[in-house]
């Protein structure tokens, strides 16, 4: 199924976010990690960017691609959001180091090509 109207847009949203994601983390462990309340932030706001755009991306789509989760991801952006107290960091490592692999694999075949560049 083609992505509809402004799908590609989220959908590049959401795979922009996880490549933050695994930048900010790459080469860490969790004892790192939860030391680091700059990586922390910086994670957890990018997972906040990853839930907004699921949230955006048409129902059709959703429903084409039950293998990504897009009911935990946007349920875990409400969390980060709007439950900032309830925010357990090995539990966001632990969305790290087993979800956000998977997902990268699971989007990069949903973000359309860029149309070919017009020369002037």
């Amino acid at each position: 199924m083609q992505p509809e109207g402004r799908d590609p847009a989220h959908l590049w949203d959401m795979l922009d976010a996880v490549r933050h994601i695994r930048r900010y983390t790459a080469g860490l462990t969790l004892e790192q990690y939860l030391k680091e309340d700059m990586v922390r932030s910086a994670v957890e706001r990018q997972l906040e960017i990853l839930g907004e755009a699921a949230r955006r991306v048409s129902e059709p789509l959703k429903q084409a691609h039950p293998e990504i989760p897009w009911r935990q991801i946007i349920a875990q952006r409400n969390v980060l959001a709007h439950e900032y107290g309830e925010i357990v960091p090995t539990l966001v490592w632990k969305t790290v180091v087993t979800y956000i692999p998977e997902l990268a694999a699971s989007l990069e075949p949903l973000i359309p090509p860029l149309p070919p560049e017009t020369h002037r």
